[in-house]
């Protein structure tokens, strides 16, 4: 796989505008009903992160989605993800260890966006309780100013985006397997930044649709979880 381009241009206007069209996915979410399909999870709990400024509402089709595919999934219980935050990162930390020690089986965290920078800081903190970290849209790599929302991260926030309250380096790859999905459309951050360098995850999943629809497409999430039985199966 060629390099990636590290330093990108932020998504250009059409599809950023494009991402309009994402938005009722997003707000009739809690609404819709999950496909069903073959059992990738059993039993095994997943810890859903959300995105800036969304909450648990904007993930409940996923986690329908990964209950109707054997998971046991829950949301992070944080209210808005607002930015890297110390003591939401710390409470879900203790989390992760509870749901691990209370189910037996280690913990798969799936992050959108902005919530898959917390899952990958937490697999690199606590790599005993993660079984897989897969990062939605999430832009892990490269620079942090290749997305058209870093002006309003600050707006928010006591930090700048290059300069996060925690040690871990988001970029480089976790001691666990690793799934990056990305976008070649994303309209909200340069695909180079959530695709990521090859050394960065195990493995890249393309799925060309809106940065709003990943997390909100039954056909997304169908190929995300294919993807998931993939890597599994491949460890064994």
């Amino acid at each position: 796989m060629a390099e990636l381009e590290s330093n990108p241009a932020p998504p250009p206007l059409r599809n950023t505008l494009r991402e309009g069209l994402a938005i009722p996915r997003v707000l009739f979410n809690p609404l819709r009903l999950p496909r069903g399909g073959a059992d990738v999870g059993h039993g095994r709990p997943a810890l859903v992160i959300p995105g800036l400024a969304t909450g648990d509402i904007s993930t409940t089709l996923m986690r329908r989605t990964l209950r109707s595919r054997g998971f046991v999934p829950e949301g992070w219980r944080q209210g808005l993800n607002t930015g890297a935050n110390p003591g939401k990162l710390h409470a879900v930390e203790a989390r992760l260890e509870r749901l691990h020690a209370e189910s037996g089986k280690k913990v798969m965290l799936i992050g959108w966006s902005l919530g898959g920078l917390y899952a990958r800081v937490l697999a690199h903190r606590v790599p005993e309780h993660v079984a897989m970290v897969v990062t939605v849209a999430s832009p892990f790599s490269g620079n942090r100013r290749s997305n058209v929302a870093w002006k309003l991260y600050e707006a928010i926030n006591d930090h700048t985006v290059d300069n996060p309250p925690f040690a871990e380096q988001v970029s480089a790859k976790p001691p666990v397997p690793t799934l990056a999905v990305w976008s070649a459309i994303d309209g909200v951050i340069a695909p180079e930044c959530t695709r990521g360098q090859p050394e960065e995850s195990d493995a890249q999943l393309r799925i060309d649709a809106q940065h709003f629809a990943l997390g909100t497409s039954r056909t997304a999430m169908d190929r995300i979880l294919a993807k998931v039985a993939e890597m599994e199966a491949g460890a064994s």
